[in-house]
């Protein structure tokens, strides 16, 4: 492990902040490329994580992806295949199972707007060494797992917050 430099309480809090920043930039992306393709942000997930994954997911991989119980993933998917964003299909490796897939409209949407800023961040990281890209990887996966932790102490959690909130949610209705 690394040795605590003097500052370095600073320079985490100025990490924390722009970290938080990132966030909500993506957010604002998301937000404004949601509208463009005329989704909801839980239907552009979806679009989104089916993008990345070269078009094709298992309802079951959109579910983990999503954050989505399976039947609001099956909710999801049926908005998507309305709206002409993903079409079910057979698995060709087992029948009991279907994939969705990207719809070619979509695809070509999603590469229409995802492409520019893709070859705008290639550009910008180009300037790293392959030293510093490897640590911002490291970093940035760390991170990733972080959060998947806190998520899981958060939903183990809800049960208690749940009954805080109804707490607060009786008295605001109490007050004039």
């Amino acid at each position: 492990m690394r040795q605590k430099e003097k500052g370095s309480k600073e320079l985490v809090e100025r990490l924390y902040a722009a970290i938080r920043e990132v966030g909500k930039q993506g957010e604002l992306t998301r937000e404004v490329i949601a509208e463009l393709l005329g989704l909801n942000k839980t239907d552009l997930a979806g679009v989104d994580f089916l993008y990345s994954r070269d078009g094709v997911c298992t309802a079951g991989e959109l579910a983990k992806a999503t954050g989505l119980t399976s039947g609001s993933t099956t909710a999801l998917i049926d908005r998507l295949q309305e709206a002409g964003y993903a079409v079910r299909e057979a698995d060709p490796g087992d029948r009991r199972r279907q994939l969705v897939r990207l719809s070619d409209r979509a695809h070509a949407g999603c590469q229409a707007l995802y492409e520019p800023i893709r070859k705008d961040l290639f550009h910008f990281w180009s300037k790293y060494s392959v030293q510093e890209l490897q640590l911002i990887e490291s970093f940035l996966i760390e991170g990733i797992q972080f959060h998947e932790k806190s998520l899981e102490h958060l939903r183990s959690s809800q049960p208690h917050f749940r009954k805080t909130k109804e707490k607060f949610s009786s008295k605001a209705r109490k007050q004039p």
